[in-house]
């Protein structure tokens, strides 16, 4: 968002920001049969010297949603306040209807576009909310799924477009930032046809270093049973234990596409990177891709053949499980706002304050962000200072709080902010806080009677 406009836009999360035109773009496919698939019970138990840190089996009763604690649901045809179509050209209106998104009763969810008789198509998008997926420092993340895309294939498969991928965090909440923040595809689909896609999004577009809307890609088909005919486990590997570090996509464990940094340059890998990032399923109807390959849906379109998956799954190995290492954080240097470990409702942008760079912007009731390994010491600190600026219109103020691990504890200490002239116009705020010792996450929470954006931040610190 440009602060040029002098009002904050809210902004919510998208699916990507502008499509391929033969691209591996978007969404990871998986195959679905007509009658009940085979499921496994679990997620694999993770091997040696792996961890896991997140899990869905979508156990449950057949016709109920998801796990709203694990996953959100994205609806409409696109965020509020970002690129119509969800920025790809896809024609469906993603709900949380569970004719759309449900799980089956056998372990699986069922993720199942629809026509009605006017012809308009609906399906069903979800993202976890979790955004800090990401490997440990000098150790990896595994991301995977067991999916088996739309059974379904020819003429009555035009327009299909599943998908099993992530977002950079910073997507979240700013709608105009793809590709620099990266997109990971492990899994895509168009058509019905047995080949699996997989993309790295990076950079900038049109062109740029990562070759955009196409992205860095690469795919082959199934392994044994077709996409649509079978189960197939798709994965990504985000390695940091290598030099240069590499990103590997798979299928049924075969390693058929490998991203490595030194493939772009060092800014461009960095931007892409140095963050966490959340998961996304959906399928998708019409857009960029599928018109790649002949186009669709159409009248030969046959709706309600599902994505089915069975378990989504992130492990780590490595150095830690949680990004960045504990206590990479000094309590009283300033911490930048934007240098987030996750997010949700903000959105970078550049600030006119002193010295620079970037500020945290579009800042209201809900919002919040995350700073891992904040270290405070031995000696308690018992102040927090926030530099924060605030354009909001006449009556609309919150508080900017202070949260220690986690966002349903209770505030350690707020201040209230209102109009300080504009949007960037500056002001450093102290707050009195309870005294903290030790190594701890960070949540900056924001809370206000009024739906309108109240304030932005640009850094923040502590005293004793």
């Amino acid at each position: 968002m440009s602060e040029t406009s002098g009002t904050p836009h809210r902004r919510r999360p998208l699916r990507r920001a502008l499509i391929a035109v033969l691209s591996t773009l978007g969404l990871a496919a998986v195959a679905a049969t007509a009658a009940t698939p085979s499921a496994i019970a679990d997620a694999p138990t993770p091997p040696s010297g792996w961890t896991q840190v997140f899990v869905d089996d979508f156990n449950g009763a057949a016709g109920t949603g998801v796990n709203t604690a694990n996953w959100q649901y994205a609806t409409g045809h696109g965020y509020p306040g970002g690129p119509g179509n969800w920025g790809t050209g896809e024609i469906e209106n993603m709900t949380s209807s569970t004719n759309n998104v449900a799980l089956d009763g056998s372990g699986n969810l069922r993720i199942t576009p629809r026509r009605d008789a006017s012809g308009n198509w609906t399906s069903g998008r979800i993202e976890t909310n979790r955004t800090d997926f990401q490997p440990p420092a000098g150790g990896k993340l595994r991301v995977q799924s067991r999916i088996q895309m739309p059974n379904v294939t020819g003429a009555a498969a035009r327009g299909y477009w599943p998908a099993f991928w992530m977002l950079g965090t910073p997507f979240r909440g700013n709608y105009w930032n793809w590709p620099s923040v990266g997109e990971l595809d492990i899994m895509e689909n168009v058509q019905g046809l047995n080949t699996v896609w997989s993309t790295m999004h990076c950079g900038t577009s049109p062109g740029g270093p990562c070759n955009e809307t196409t992205g860095i890609g690469g795919s082959r088909a199934c392994p044994g049973a077709t996409c649509q005919a079978g189960f197939h486990t798709y994965a990504m590997e985000w390695d940091r234990s290598t030099s240069p570090e590499q990103i590997r996509f798979y299928v049924d464990d075969v390693n058929y596409h490998t991203v490595r940094a030194d493939q772009v340059d060092a800014t461009t890998w960095t931007n892409a990177t140095n963050h966490g990032f959340f998961i996304i399923l959906n399928v998708a109807m019409g857009g960029g891709f599928v018109d790649a390959f002949g186009g669709g849906p159409d009248g030969a379109t046959v709706p309600g053949h599902p994505m089915v998956v069975d378990y989504v799954q992130a492990l780590t190995s490595g150095s830690g499980t949680t990004p960045p290492p504990t206590g990479n954080r000094d309590a009283y240097s300033a911490i930048q706002a934007e240098s987030h470990d996750s997010q949700s409702g903000t959105t970078p942008e550049t600030t006119s304050d002193t010295g620079g760079g970037q500020n945290l912007g579009a800042v209201g009731n809900g919002d919040w962000a995350l700073y891992r390994g904040v270290n405070f010491g031995s000696t308690a600190a018992t102040q927090f200072n926030a530099r924060v600026a605030s354009g909001a219109g006449s009556g609309v103020s919150g508080l900017v709080e202070v949260r220690l691990d986690s966002r349903s504890n209770a505030p350690i200490g707020s201040f209230a902010v209102g109009n300080t002239g504009g949007w960037q116009s500056w002001r450093t705020v102290p707050a009195n806080i309870s005294g903290v010792t030790g190594t701890h996450d960070v949540y900056l929470t924001f809370t206000s009677g009024q739906a309108s954006d109240f304030v932005n931040v640009n850094w923040f610190n502590f005293g004793r």
